[in-house]
């Protein structure tokens, strides 16, 4: 009798102790949420990556950054850190400092290069060749672009997601009807390269000793050299030319579109942004009187 009385006498403390414990654990799992959440985490996320996309324009070019700003602006996938730069050469004239001044700080998004402006005399090398120097970080990828492309910048991130981070070259292979990465260059609508290969081009003779020419065509050429960009990629169909605008490489508008090229006037824009939906994102509001959704 007097077992049973100790212990039914130590029930309470008993209990008051197992309470203890289970706050305790409690306590603890609320303090390390990613122990605590791991468990439960059955389909992680995409790893993220880093890419620099850089625009070839010219300083004159105004409107087509302020436009290509919203294009841009209103697109962020989730998985990837994208930055968006406005690439071209030395200033020539007083208001061009002036106005580009006042884009750089209020967007912070310019990059001039040490350069004469041009087409075909080293303007794509002075790019991929000065961002070790000038940048203040590294990229997993970097990509040169021209500023008459629209692209779509989640089918993007998830085209490279799965791709190597290094010896890369991903774009539209030249020429149009082939599917083979390797047969020659990518094309200047838009093209990726790893972060290796734009070092390489800094501090490659190959490169440095051929800067003349068609420049994106010049890019193919030093890697066949250098035997590098042994990871090529083309990705047709989703990248193109607008319709009806050279030939084989262009065809009509795709839902799994990354990359239209070619858009010189402002009524391909249109087509483009309303065939993408582009302005889905916006809601009805009694502040935007006409407006049809």
């Amino acid at each position: 009798m007097n077992q049973k009385r100790l212990v039914f006498s130590m029930l309470p403390l008993m209990a008051s102790a197992l309470l203890i414990i289970i706050f305790i654990i409690f306590n603890l799992c609320l303090k390390t949420p990613f122990l605590y959440s791991s468990n439960l985490q059955t389909h992680p996320s995409p790893k993220k990556f880093s890419l620099l996309i850089g625009i070839l324009t010219r300083a004159d070019n105004y409107d087509r950054r302020h436009f290509l700003r919203l294009i841009y602006g209103i697109q962020s996938p989730p998985f990837a850190q994208i930055d968006i730069k406005f690439v071209f050469c030395n200033l020539t004239k007083q208001e061009q400092r002036v106005l580009i001044s006042l884009e750089i700080l209020r967007f912070n998004d310019i990059i001039i290069l040490n350069c004469f402006e041009n087409m075909n005399n080293g303007k794509t090398y002075t790019y991929f060749s000065s961002l070790p120097q000038i940048l203040s970080q590294s990229y997993d990828y970097v990509m040169k672009a021209d500023d008459d492309v629209y692209l779509q910048l989640l089918p993007l991130a998830l085209s490279l997601q799965p791709l190597p981070r290094t010896d890369l070259y991903y774009g539209f292979v030249i020429p149009c009807q082939s599917m083979n990465p390797f047969v020659s260059y990518m094309s200047g609508m838009g093209f990726v390269l790893s972060w290796d290969l734009v070092e390489w081009i800094a501090d490659s003779d190959i490169p440095k000793n051929d800067t003349f020419g068609p420049e994106d065509k010049l890019v193919g050429r030093w890697f066949n050299a250098g035997q590098k960009a042994r990871n090529r990629f083309s990705n047709k169909p989703a990248m193109y030319d607008y319709p009806g605008t050279n030939g084989r490489c262009s065809h009509e508008l795709i839902p799994d579109t990354i990359a239209v090229h070619r858009l010189k006037r402002w009524d391909q824009w249109l087509a483009v942004i309303q065939y993408f939906n582009v302005t889905k994102e916006l809601k009805s509001s009694k502040l935007y009187h006409g407006l049809d959704f």
